[in-house]
């Protein structure tokens, strides 16, 4: 399954927002394979680099808890754990936020 696949059996109001995220990593590493993994969208080099996923009320983004540390000042509005961001559905997606994150990731953990 691809990652537009995916997306595509995700329930209709959340399927602009996943779009938006995929499409917004996509063009800043499009080195990067895409596949599934632990059931996620991933963006892969090596390794996993960044992944995404919904939840009920909220879009997970994973990038890594390096990357959630280094971006963590500018995290203060989300809820994060090691390794994760919450992006809530009841707000608009910090889109370019999410491009320098997966850009860091990109630079900073492909081998």
């Amino acid at each position: 399954m691809t990652i537009r696949e995916f997306i595509d059996c995700q329930d209709e109001s959340i399927r602009p927002r996943l779009n938006a995220i995929y499409d917004t990593i996509r063009a800043v590493i499009p080195e990067a394979e895409e596949r599934l993994s632990w059931g996620m969208p991933t963006f892969w080099k090596d390794h996993n680099i960044i992944h995404f996923s919904p939840a009920k009320n909220h879009i997970g983004l994973y990038p890594g808890s390096e990357a959630v540390a280094f971006f963590a000042p500018r995290l203060t509005e989300y809820k994060t754990s090691k390794g994760a961001i919450r992006l809530p559905n009841d707000r608009g997606l910090p889109l370019e936020l999410i491009a320098e994150i997966a850009r860091w990731c990109w630079e900073t953990n492909r081998r």
